[in-house]
């Protein structure tokens, strides 16, 4: 039997990171520290949707490495209960969308694209029924 567990992403200020996955509604669960020979090498910060078990991993790298998004990462969607409370709420952090939520079909849902702090683009899906 197989079981999807988490995806795992990489950050480079968790602070901002928590910030803005928590604006989108996700529970903070726990925090981990991998230690290789007595030292820190990294910091992984569990987050996920109430009454989910799925998570999203997010790892800091504590060595001062920085990353490139790469051609071949797409996004991560979520449902959220109302996006516009949803982006009112990131826009506190100076996080805006990349345009004004759309439907991609008459009748379909609402949705929009927002970057989180390291430029990993996340569709947000409204699901208000407005």
């Amino acid at each position: 039997m197989t079981r999807y567990l988490h995806t795992m992403v990489r950050i480079t200020d968790p602070a901002k990171s928590r910030a803005f996955y928590e604006a989108l509604g996700l529970e903070f669960r726990r925090e981990m520290d991998i230690v290789r020979n007595g030292e820190t090498e990294a910091t992984n910060y569990f987050f996920g949707v109430d009454g989910q078990d799925e998570e999203l991993e997010l790892t800091f790298n504590h060595d001062g490495r920085t990353y490139e998004l790469g051609t071949a990462y797409g996004h991560v969607a979520y449902a959220v209960d109302d996006l516009a409370a949803t982006l009112e709420a990131l826009a506190t952090q100076g996080i805006e969308p990349e345009r004004e939520p759309y439907r991609v079909r008459e009748g379909g849902s609402l949705l929009c694209f927002v970057q989180d702090p390291d430029g990993y683009r996340i569709e947000l899906i409204d699901r208000s029924e407005k």
